[in-house]
Order: C-alpha cells, then structure tokens, then sequence
C-alpha cells in the first residue's frame, strides 16, 4: 500500500508542473486529479512491482531525469489516447486565445475612440399628478350596445376623382352650385353634404359632357315610342310546353351585352314598347343608366347615364299610365319622377329619414303610391297633391323592411319582404300608430328579400329568402295562415359584393318566374310555381357573371339580368334580333 501511496503522489506533483495557461486547462486538470485510481492487483507479482517503483522512486528523489522518466512513464500508463489528445488540445486552444490579447485590443479601441461603455439608463418616466377628478375613459358604443348620440358623418359617395369631376361638372352646368365646393371650385370634404346637392327638380342632362348629343338622341327616342297607346295585359297560351319552346329561342349575343352604369345593378325596367326596346337600370351611388338596345351607330352602344339620387337605387317602375316617365327610389330618402318630355327629374316624396327601400303603385294610373322604409314604415303618396310629403304613414313593426308589392286587382292588399318574415297587409287597416298583418307566409328561417304577387291575378306569391329557399305561397284567399305550395332549394348566398336575389314573375306568364344563380357555368333560371325548372338561359362566352336582378318584356320574348359591374345581359328571340 505505501508504493501505491508514493506512486499516486508522484502523479500529482506532475500534473501541477503542466503550464497554467487558461482556464480550461486548469479545469481539466482539476478534472484528471479527481480521476479515480485504479485499482493495485493483489498478487506477489503486483506487490514486489509496487515495491520496486516505491524504492527506486524514493532512492531517485533529487535526480531530475530520473524524476520526470518516471512521471512520464506513469502518465503514459494512466492517461488514455484520447485523454492525452484533448489536454493537447485545450493547452493549444488557451495559447491560441492568449495570443490575441482580446483585452488589450478592445480597451486600445475605446481609448482611440475617446468614448467608453455606457450603460444606457432610461429616463423615469413622470407620474403625473392626481387633480381628484375622474378620467374620461372612451368605451366603444358597438359594445356596449347602444345608439349613438352623436351627429351621423355625412355619406362620402364620391370615391374618385373621376366621379367627383362628372357629378361637379354636371350640377353646375345646371346653374346649381352644391354646398361641398369651396371657393374655387374644389370638394371640401368638412362641408360635404349630400343632402343639399339633390334638393328640388333636377334637369336631364347626361353625366359626361362628350355624352349629351348620345342623350338627345336616346331621350328624342324614348319620348317617341312612349306616344303610342299604352299596352294592354295579355297572357301567352297556358301550356307551359310552348313556353318552354319560346324560351328556347331567346339567345344571347355580343351586341347584347354593355356597360349601362358605372357601378352595380340594383334594380331594373324594361319600356312597355313593342316598336323598340329600352332598358332602363339604376345602381349604387344614384346613377340611372338608359339603354337602347334597337339603336347601334357605328359599334357605338346607345347608352345614357343621369344620377337624380345620391345613393344607391332600389326600385325602379316606368309609369304605367305614360312611360314616358319613369320614378325611382333611393336609399337617400328621395322618390323622383323622370319625365323625358320635360326633361327633368322632380321630386315627388322626401323623407325626413334616408331610408326608403321601395313602392309600388295603388292605382292602375300610377297617380298614388305605397313606399316602404328599412325601419318598418309604410307612407301612401298621392302625386296629384302638392306635397311632397306622405299622405299617410304607418309603422307595421317590421324590421328590415325590404319592399312592399300591391295586390293587382285586390289594390288594397299588399306583401311585405323582411326580416325573417313575409306578411300581407290591408291598407284599409292602417293607422297612424301601428298596423296588425292580416296574413303570413311562414316559415322563413333569415332575410326575406323578395315578395311579388303574381302579375295578371295574385292567386300567388314568390318568395326569396337567405335561407336558401325560394317558396311559393297560395293566395287565392287571404287567410290569417297562408299555405306554402313549392319549396325550391336554391343557393341565394349573394355574399356583400352582389345585390341579393330576387325571384320575379314573367309578365307573360301567370305561373312562372326567373332568379339569377349562383351555378357555374353562370345562367339565368326559369322555373314553374310547381317547383319545376323550366329552363336555363346560359352562354359560355357573353353570360360569365351573376345576374342578381331580372326584368322580363310584359308582351316580347326578351329578358334583361344585371350584374355587379354595371352590365346587362340580354336574351331576345331571334326574330326579334334583327
């Protein structure tokens, strides 16, 4: 035991003898004389060479070379190949970094630079005094659920400069010099009011100044073919199989489709004419766009555009007494009457609210009219008076009210479109302070969107709903429930960027109606009050868009679909083509 004593001692003075020349390796030493020792055999052999290495090692203690063979000969046998190689190592990399003098470098640099380490402190920030009065804190109205106190912002309808330059140049060629322009000329967005720029009568002249000699032409047609008698209410045979066949001839062709208005369609009218076919749609910002599909000079598409409203239009009717004039709803609070041999768009009922949504006509002369507001209001107005104002108004409890429809013979009935609901009215039973419905039509699970009354009898109503159904009801008697007789699944999902679907009748046909759709390839579609599709009107070139509103000819074989880029689509028996 005392040889392996004295051997274990000779190994550690050889190790503190290694270079100190950083700190790894002093770890790894630190490490290598912690290393266990091995154990010393245990046999004569072991111990007679125990005692051997003791002797001479302690005989040997001043001779220097004799010391250092033997520590070499002892590390040599405790140390393995890849100890000895990673104390090599280290003893390397330590004298690779002391060469760098890394500290020296650095403080040299901040002494040649004049500035040393800074410590960045962060200025403490100062707590403001207390005044003792409670702090306004502005908490969002949306959540809280309540109505704004404040002023509405005025509407911005002009989104461009193109619009601002078409709508300023047009008012003021009319003498009228809105209240948003400054002294120069230019739009002052504080002093933007919509409302005093659309007060009064306003003449028919075209938007766009290159356009006027275009209009003279279009409004010199339209008064022309408006001379003639007023149509007369007639009916194609019933037998739905020759229907069919004379919707088989109506196609589609390049002449047929246009720009009509700048923005989307909203609503549409076809003139009553049977001479020429004009086309009247009105779409978002208030423009009215007049389409002439008879008259083509030079590939040039006979289009006019006027903007009578200042906001988006929902109805559109020609006057079915003189069609020479043609009246218009918008969401501005406004119904105008257009008349082509005047030349003027007159006002003929405001609002005190922007909020009107539709009307239809009371009368079969088109001189008293039922107006329908979003907020559940329904206003009669008589165009005979003087007063611009409603004869009669009545809040039917109605949210969401999307339009009205009046009965064509029994006129003092009329149905109503709205949330979640389709009701019928009387109009004998209206009051100032509320109105009962007489009749529902359930079940409507989402918005309403449409409700029309067949056009020659009414013994039905076609209903549009975002539910994804079009239904249709029997109205043959008014009963407080009225009896739902088709149900056709049908994709009216429009989304925001289209004008919702509405399912109106064929003026020619009692049991039959057209919606737009929502299947590609893109198509137009007819069904029966049974549920049945009757056709499909579709062209893989010139139909490549949604068609949300539709018109049918009441008398020819033509049918008009606007989309949302301000483009009609028309379908025309060939014979009447050419």
């Amino acid at each position: 035991m005392k040889a392996a004593g004295t051997r274990f001692s000779i190994r550690l003075e050889s190790l503190k003898r290694l270079p100190a020349v950083g700190a790894p390796e002093a770890a790894g030493n630190e490490r290598l004389s912690k290393r266990p020792r091995r154990p010393v055999q245990d046999n004569a052999s072991g111990r007679q060479l125990a005692a051997q290495s003791g002797a001479t090692a302690a005989g040997d203690s001043d001779g220097d070379s004799t010391g250092d063979e033997q520590v070499a000969f002892n590390q040599s046998e405790e140390l393995s190949v890849y100890e000895k190689k990673r104390l090599k190592n280290i003893q390397e990399n330590a004298e690779f970094f002391a060469s760098l003098n890394m500290l020296e470098t650095a403080k040299m640099l901040w002494e040649v630079s004049g500035k040393g380490p800074r410590r960045q402190n962060t200025p403490k920030r100062e707590k403001v005094k207390d005044s003792g009065e409670q702090r306004i804190v502005r908490r969002s109205q949306r959540l809280l659920m309540l109505k704004s106190t404040d002023s509405p912002e005025p509407e911005l309808l002009i989104k461009t400069s193109e619009e601002q330059v078409c709508i300023t140049s047009t008012y003021l060629r009319l003498g009228f010099v809105p209240s948003y322009l400054d002294g120069r000329g230019k739009v002052d967005s504080t002093r933007y009011q919509i409302a005093d720029q659309f007060s009064g009568p306003l003449t028919m002249v075209a938007i766009e100044e290159k356009d006027s000699k275009k209009t003279e032409d279009l409004m010199k047609t339209w008064l022309e073919i408006s001379q003639g008698k007023s149509r007369v209410k007639t009916k194609q045979p019933k037998e739905l199989k020759t229907y069919k066949s004379s919707l088989k001839r109506m196609t589609i062709q390049e002449s047929f489709v246009a720009k009509v208005t700048p923005k989307r369609v909203c609503a549409l009218a076809i003139h009553p004419s049977e001479q020429r076919f004009l086309v009247a749609a009105g779409s978002t910002y208030g423009y009215i766009g007049i389409w002439d599909l008879s008259s083509r000079v030079n590939d040039v598409v006979a289009v006019g555009q006027f903007k009578p409203h200042c906001s988006s239009i929902n109805c559109l009717h020609f006057s079915p007494a003189n069609s020479a004039e043609i009246l218009s709803v918008s969401n501005d609070g406004t119904i105008r009457c257009g008349n082509v041999a005047a030349a003027v768009f007159d006002e003929v009922y405001v609002s005190k609210d922007w909020n009107t949504s539709s009307f239809d006509f009371l009368s079969e002369d088109g001189s008293t009219l039922l107006v329908s507001h979003w907020d559940g209001n329904v206003a009669i107005v008589d165009r005979r008076t003087q007063s611009n104002s409603g004869e009669l108004n009545a809040h039917l409890g109605l949210n969401y009210l999307r339009m009205v429809s009046v009965h064509p013979l029994d006129r003092h009935y009329f149905a109503t479109a709205a949330a979640q609901c389709a009701t019928i009215y009387d109009i004998r039973n209206l009051k100032r302070s509320s109105a009962k419905a007489v009749a529902h039509m359930n079940p409507h699970s989402r918005r309403v969107n449409s409700a029309y009354f067949s056009p020659v009898t009414g013994n039905s109503v076609v209903t549009t709903s975002m539910d994804d159904m079009i239904r249709v009801f029997d109205t043959n008697s008014i009963i407080p429930e009225i009896p739902c007789v088709a149900s056709i699944t049908h994709n009216n999902d429009t989304g925001r960027w289209l004008t919702k679907f509405q399912a109106v009748w064929d003026p020619k046909k009692e049991d039959c109606f057209v919606v737009g759709s929502m299947v590609r390839p893109r198509q137009i579609d007819v069904f029966h009050s049974t549920g049945i599709k009757v056709h499909e009107f579709k062209h893989a070139e010139w139909l490549g868009s949604v068609c949300s509103i539709n018109v049918m000819h009441p008398t020819k074989n033509v049918l008009v679909g606007g989309n949302s880029s301000g483009r009609l689509h028309v379908f025309m028996d060939n014979g009447l083509s050419g």
